[in-house]
């Protein structure tokens, strides 16, 4: 089972999937195999459905695993069996039949537009070293937020994916999925304020576009870590990290725009159902203006 599964994952490299997905599908299937050890299965053709949902029930009860962890799990299971009976490895998917009831999903946290420029507009540090700093750190935060990028997406950015012509920007997404997006101009203008430091700070021919003084590809890390830094120096008491710029964007397109799809295309959603949590968040902010505006809305 060992053999199939490297041998399944080597394809995966060969289909060009990042090496993080790799790992992180190998890293699922481990409870997985232990699991099967200690029934004593050693054939993937020897497992059957109640094995699966006796490993799932053990993944939730006993183990006391979140239920979108465990989702992952499956999801890694079922394009694992997936492959398996498209090579005739087994004959029968005891995977298919299964699903986990999602919970509830809970709104994102917002802040409003003040806030974003709080953050985006503050001063530039007068030290030197620190101002080249923020400047590569604005154009960052600007990307975040106008081009709805994830932080592995903005970190794994590279010179070749910025179109300059169209001011696009190819991203590659969750599942190595490739999309186009646009760069805002307030973006655009970062970006241009930070790529002649870039250039001071490079040791090698990487073509990473955000680096560090060193000149190494900069980590999701260290962009959690810069993002609270600036909102400390910017007095902003809220929690700010790179996902929440994300969120604001989505949030902000989809309530000047109306365009449900579009917002879905701009962030890379595959499920729909998923990007529809922001049209949740509009209405509750909508809400909120009605019962704090409309006389008849207060109730004692």
């Amino acid at each position: 089972m060992i053999n199939l599964i490297e041998q399944w994952l080597h394809e995966l490299t060969v289909q060009h999937y990042k090496a993080t997905t790799i790992r992180t599908y190998h890293q699922s299937l481990q409870p997985f195999l232990a699991f099967l050890q200690h029934a004593n299965i050693h054939d993937f053709d020897k497992i059957t459905r109640q094995h699966i949902s006796d490993y799932l029930a053990k993944r939730i009860d006993k183990d006391k695993m979140a239920k979108v962890s465990v989702q992952h799990e499956l999801t890694v299971l079922r394009q694992l069996f997936h492959w398996l009976i498209k090579n005739e490895f087994i004959h029968q998917n005891p995977v298919l039949a299964h699903k986990i009831k999602r919970s509830a999903r809970n709104l994102p946290t917002l802040v409003d537009i003040d806030t974003l420029n709080q953050l985006l507009e503050q001063a530039e540090p007068d030290n030197a070293k620190q101002r080249q700093l923020w400047l590569r750190d604005k154009a960052m935060f600007e990307l975040l937020y106008g081009s709805g990028l994830r932080v592995s997406e903005l970190v794994g950015l590279n010179l070749s994916d910025i179109n300059s012509h169209d001011k696009l920007i190819h991203v590659i997404g969750k599942g190595d999925k490739a999309r186009i997006v646009p760069i805002g101009r307030k973006a655009w203008q970062a970006l241009q304020n930070y790529l002649p430091i870039r250039q001071t700070w490079l040791k090698t021919s990487s073509s990473a576009v955000f680096i560090s003084q060193k000149g190494e590809r900069i980590s999701t890390r260290t962009v959690e870590l810069r993002i609270k830094h600036h909102a400390k120096r910017a007095n902003i008491p809220q929690t700010m990290y790179p996902h929440l710029l994300r969120h604001c964007f989505a949030s902000h397109i989809l309530s000047g725009s109306g365009d449900l799809r579009g917002v879905q295309e701009l962030l890379g959603h595959e499920d729909i159902s998923t990007t529809q949590i922001y049209t949740h968040l509009d209405f509750a902010h909508l809400s909120k203006v009605y019962d704090n505006a409309h006389p008849r809305s207060r109730r004692s």
